[in-house]
């Protein structure tokens, strides 16, 4: 399942995810399960919302290297 975070189109951040869902644009959402629920609490309630589905059983560092990012990422949003 990681894999397709490398070869689609998709966005990181908790801002730039955020707009994508609000938009409409998000296919799906993958949120770390070793972020700060502070944090992704929100985009998981506008998810749940907008019924798309949600992904939470990797850790940040696995979302990132996934993602091809060189930081860990607490939120990645595979898009239309």
């Amino acid at each position: 399942m990681l894999k397709e975070l490398r070869a689609k189109e998709k966005v990181t951040g908790m801002k730039q995810a955020g707009r994508a869902i609000q938009a409409g644009l998000a296919r799906q959402v993958f949120l770390a399960c070793d972020a700060d629920p502070a944090l992704t609490g929100p985009l998981l309630a506008l998810c749940r919302q907008r019924d798309i589905p949600i992904c939470s059983q990797y850790a940040m560092g696995e979302l990132g290297q996934a993602a091809g990012i060189q930081v860990g990422a607490a939120v990645v949003v595979l898009l239309e």
